[in-house]
């Protein structure tokens, strides 16, 4: 899928929820692969409304079983690493953090990536629930079979810092 084709569809989701956006906020959707060259698969798509040195908010765009890879925001410096509050907006997100793994998770690990995928404890969220990940927690998230939007209130957003599982992945967009 090419990033135009991805940014569009990201829009129509968005605009098919009742999020409206500005001109601007569309022309600059974030599209991450994660250089794995498996958006479908393996990838977010996203608007970052606001970054500062307090705070940041997003929107974050998954297509159907589409899964954000597994990773930490790590202390940075003295720097307390990034908190950030997900919530379900439409569809069904999967999201996995560190704790007593779940027995038969939801999720569908990405075929070739599997081992990459280490915390188990699933938390599925429905339209207007919400869960807070705490700095330095390994996490992933997938969207359910109709993809989902989910908005992420956080503290400061640095992704060049993230710490992803698989050592394939590159840093050319955006996570949460």
């Amino acid at each position: 899928m090419e990033i135009s084709q991805a940014q569009l569809r990201a829009e129509q989701m968005l605009n098919s929820s009742g999020i409206e956006l500005t001109e601007h906020e569309i022309a600059h959707i974030e599209i991450a692969d994660f250089g794995l060259g498996q958006l479908e698969v393996q990838g977010l798509e996203l608007i970052t409304y606001i970054n500062t040195d307090r705070y940041c908010a997003k929107e974050l765009v998954l297509f159907p079983r589409q899964t954000c890879p597994e990773h930490l925001h790590p202390d940075i410096g003295d720097e307390t690493g990034k908190m950030e509050t997900f919530r379900c907006r439409t569809g069904i997100v999967y999201l996995y953090v560190e704790g007593e793994p779940t027995s038969e998770i939801s999720a569908i690990l990405p075929s070739g990536s599997e081992e990459y995928y280490t915390v188990l404890k699933e938390i599925v969220l429905h339209p207007g629930e919400q869960y807070t990940i705490e700095p330095g927690i390994k996490h992933w998230f997938q969207a359910g079979d109709d993809g989902a939007i989910v908005s992420e209130f956080s503290s400061t957003s640095r992704d060049e810092f993230d710490r992803f599982t698989d050592p394939r992945i590159q840093r050319n967009g955006g996570s949460s």
